[in-house]
């Protein structure tokens, strides 16, 4: 079968698969007399486990210890379950610190008024060159010194507060 059709079958772009074989991750495929690359059901059973690896988070260095593993029927179990463990220990510390950006995201998102103001706390959290974003609390301390001034209601004798979008005027003398 030709690259196309390899890659119908794998689930693979043809694209992925050359790279795949440019960096060593399955074998170069044979070529026929017209020098087109074949495919052998073998080499399609390499690349629907590397796809399937790949859908789990598997990094490409990982996926080719896989593949060695796999190909080894004398391996020791043991290697694959490192090799697992120490990718799942990976995915749950990524998710930690997603969660972590998912709730400053949340905090700026809860404190921008969204109208028609030009004030917004996450453009200026993410203007901010101090501002640590990747950290909660920080960057909700930050967008908190950053709220947006609250709009005063004209009191009852007749003195106005101050207006929406207004700026205070600098004396300059």
């Amino acid at each position: 079968m030709n690259i196309g059709q390899a890659a119908k079958a794998s689930g693979i772009s043809a694209k992925m698969i050359r790279h795949y074989e440019a960096i060593g991750l399955i074998p170069k495929a044979t070529r026929g007399t017209s020098g087109y690359r074949t495919f052998q059901p073998a080499d399609i059973h390499l690349l629907r486990f590397a796809n399937r690896a790949r859908a789990v988070g598997f990094a490409t260095s990982e996926i080719k210890q896989l593949l060695s593993l796999w190909q080894d029927r004398q391996r020791p179990a043991r290697e694959v379950r490192r090799l697992a463990q120490n990718h799942l220990t990976d995915l749950e510390s990524r998710i930690e610190r997603l969660k972590v950006i998912a709730g400053s995201l949340s905090h700026l998102i809860d404190h921008c008024r969204g109208d028609e103001r030009p004030e917004c706390p996450i453009l200026d959290a993410l203007a901010d060159e101090h501002a640590d974003t990747s950290k909660q609390g920080a960057t909700q301390r930050d967008a908190s010194r950053r709220k947006p001034p609250q709009r005063s209601v004209a009191k009852a004798s007749g003195k106005s507060g101050s207006v929406a979008g207004a700026r205070p005027v600098r004396d300059s003398g």
